[in-house]
């Protein structure tokens, strides 16, 4: 296949062009080409094809300052620079054994038409599955801190694409996705959005399928010491504009800056095929190598936990009967004890026996620490100390017995979004962990932040989490982050942090109106681009009546039991919950078996079958082995799924045990019916897959000896 590199006048490649008359700048790779011009009035933009298909119009960029002398008046085009990389890389855990780098680069330098006269790049790479973007403001006289009050970017789209998106809340993700066409987006009916907001602001990452048959995926990369990216939408001309979180300050600054600097990169991946945008690397390559000296110690794991008994109110996280106490500087060892508290030693103990008879690695405990009578929605500066036990978890005896069983305990630390508390507590609750053999970490961050009232989404809060994810990296810990920012790919610069929350998780089948059938399959192309989620699969006991009939009368999980073992395969992340109850999955230890053979940490991927809002199938190679794993799930209607297995080593046969959907089983009304089969198979073998409705099925297929 034939690849280019144009520039304007047909520069050399690697040649600086003195190029202020030049009417624009072109850059290709593949299919994709990168047109950038300046338009009549000096405004920069830009422009994407994939092929003769139009991915994004002349759009304007540009950012403003707060001092009104930023570059969203007239510029001038001073010069570019090219150049090509073509590289690879070896992931500390992910997808694939290695990532291909391979981009062509135009920096365009601009320059202020009027006084002062001040200097910013546009650095754009072009991959072959889309193009990156970001903003370099260069060191130069007369230009130290500043503060950047908006940015002018904007993805202009051709048509009245099809749309699946959420509200613009900057303080949470965890809502169902609306799927619309652009010209319908409308957030006003969406509650509980925190924040009045404009009713066409929505999310990144931006799932887009157009009427011409491209997939187009718009997010951002390496968003570090900036605020989120959300998008404004034009539904009459179908336009995108970036709308960047604001400070708590009310001045409507979004980011306070020290030049040089630069901003996250803007992030636009392509395909005219729905699994080409899943199998993107484009994000993770935009992202910088890895700042740890040392990962040896980072493990990809399958855990269980003292935590979905919570949510299905058969235990409780507080430890107290708090109904005739009043709650502040209370001696915690005179409190009455509720009798449902879940976090006690004896049931801690229960979970590590679970987890070291069926090779799970660790156990996390919620609820362990006081502080959780009155933790929720107070603002109050000092909640949680991080290394003081209930008097019933018995820390050095957990220490002791976990380790007896082979079985590592993992942290949680629920802030309440008490952020400057927790931040003067790390070092003590990072050295309690060593002292205790904790080597993870779950943080949480229910709740407006404390104490400004920041948005969870803004720049400090951004900087927050990668302040949490060096802090632990120092201390050899790994993280997981729960109610954070959405991903953007920094688990390729600090590998500890092995998966955040960041979106609607399965719990919320537990407590509320439920995840509809379709949203695991609009997640991959969603949340996840930008890194892995822990979404906590594996409820067994979908209908969950039994656990406490009066409070969870008609609640359940919405899809059927394989579904949620297809899931281990098509929601990716190296850090996966076995999220039922130890008795739940006793009673179907024969369908357990794949939670306790499906990897965690992978040397391929191929996606074999996708469609937003529809369908995926994932075959996924386990690190190191021969071992295959397949996960293929659907929305609320059944399909037939034709299964080639030629993804598999040739000459070699495999045993293939089919964990599927059982007769008449359907997510609503028979969701628990499965049914597991085996036989052997090759590379040329064919499966065809019944999917009942909001259902599923998952494979695996393990080496023959010869």
């Amino acid at each position: 296949m034939k690849k280019f590199l144009y520039l304007a006048l047909l520069l050399p490649l690697g040649q600086r062009a003195s190029a202020q008359h030049a009417a624009s700048l072109t850059a290709r790779l593949d299919k994709v080409s990168l047109t950038v011009a300046l338009a009549a009035n000096g405004q920069p933009t830009y422009a994407v094809h994939y092929g003769s298909k139009t991915v994004i119009t002349p759009s304007r960029l540009g950012l403003a300052f707060a001092s009104g002398q930023g570059f969203e008046g007239p510029l001038v085009l001073t010069g570019s620079d090219t150049k090509e990389v073509d590289d690879t890389w070896q992931p500390v855990w992910g997808e694939v054994k290695s990532i291909r780098n391979h981009y062509r680069q135009l920096t365009v330098h601009l320059r202020q038409a009027a006084a002062p006269g001040r200097r910013l790049d546009v650095v754009f790479r072009v991959f072959a599955d889309g193009v990156g973007f970001r903003y370099e403001v260069p060191q130069q006289p007369g230009l130290t801190y500043f503060t950047v009050q908006d940015e002018l970017t904007e993805f202009n789209l051709p048509g009245n694409h099809k749309a699946f998106w959420i509200p613009g809340d900057y303080d949470s993700n965890e809502y169902t996705y609306s799927t619309t066409r652009l010209s319908e987006v409308d957030t006003t009916p969406i509650e509980p959005i925190q924040q009045k907001s404009d009713p066409h602001r929505i999310q990144t990452p931006l799932m887009l399928k157009s009427d011409d048959g491209l997939y187009v995926n718009i997010h951002e990369a390496a968003l570090v010491n900036y605020p989120a990216m959300f998008l404004n939408v034009n539904t009459q001309t179908f336009g995108l504009r970036s709308q960047l979180v604001p400070d708590a300050t009310g001045t409507g600054a979004k980011a306070y800056l020290q030049a040089p600097e630069h901003t996250p990169w803007r992030t636009i991946v392509v395909s005219d095929k729905a699994p080409g945008v899943l199998a993107s690397k484009l994000i993770l390559n935009l992202n910088e190598p890895s700042a740890l000296t040392s990962t040896e110690w980072i493990r990809p794991q399958k855990f269980v936990g003292v935590w979905w008994e919570m949510h299905v109110n058969k235990a409780s996280w507080n430890y107290a009967d708090t109904s005739n106490i009043k709650l502040g500087g209370t001696n915690w060892n005179r409190l009455k004890p509720n009798g449902r508290h879940g976090a006690n030693t004896a049931n801690v103990k229960r979970y590590i026996d679970f987890a070291a008879t069926h090779g799970l690695a660790s156990v996390l405990v919620e609820g362990w620490n006081v502080g959780w009578e009155d933790w929720a929605g107070n603002w109050k500066e000092e909640v949680f100390d991080f290394v003081t036990p209930y008097p019933d978890f018995n820390v050095a005896e957990l220490q002791q017995y976990a380790h007896s069983k082979g079985v590592k305990l993992m942290m949680h630390h629920e802030t309440s979004s008490s952020v400057t508390n927790y931040e003067r507590r790390q070092d003590a609750a990072y050295r309690f962990m060593r002292e205790h053999n904790y080597d993870a970490v779950k943080t949480g961050y229910v709740g407006r932040i404390i104490p400004r009232g920041e948005h969870h989404d803004g720049q400090w809060m951004v900087n927050h989490y990668v302040h949490t994810a060096q802090k632990t990296a120092a201390n050899q810990i790994m993280v997981d982050m729960h109610e954070s920012v959405r991903p953007t790919g920094l688990h390729r610069t600090y590998p500890n942090w092995l998966a955040s929350e960041a979106a609607r998780g399965n719990e919320f089948n537990a407590w509320s109106t439920g995840n509809p059938p379709e949203h695991e399959t609009i997640l991959p192309f969603t949340r996840l681009m930008g890194g892995p989620m822990d979404y906590t699969p594996g409820i067994f006991q979908i209908q969950l009546e039994s656990w406490n009939p009066a409070q969870n009368k008609g609640k359940q999980v919405h899809t059927t039991l394989a579904k949620q073992l297809a899931l281990y395969v098509t929601l990716y992340s190296p850090l996966q919950m076995a999220a039922d109850l130890p008795e739940a999955y006793e009673q179907h230890l024969d369908a357990f078996q794949f939670i306790k053979d499906v990897a965690v940490d992978w040397d391929d991927t191929r996606v074999l079958l996708a469609e937003p809002g529809e369908y995926i199938t994932t075959a996924r190679k386990a690190k190191g082995k021969e071992e295959w794993y397949v996960g293929s799930i659907t929305d609320e209607n059944a399909r037939t799924q034709t299964l080639k297995l030629d993804f598999l080593t040739p000459g070699q046969r495999y045993e293939a045990t089919i964990y599927a959907d059982g007769p008449g089983a359907s997510w609503n009304k028979n969701p628990m019916a499965y049914q597991i089969r085996k036989q052997q198979v090759t590379s040329r073998s064919t499966f065809k897959l019944q999917l009942a409705p909001g259902g599923g099925a998952a494979i695996s297929l393990k080496p023959v000896q010869k």
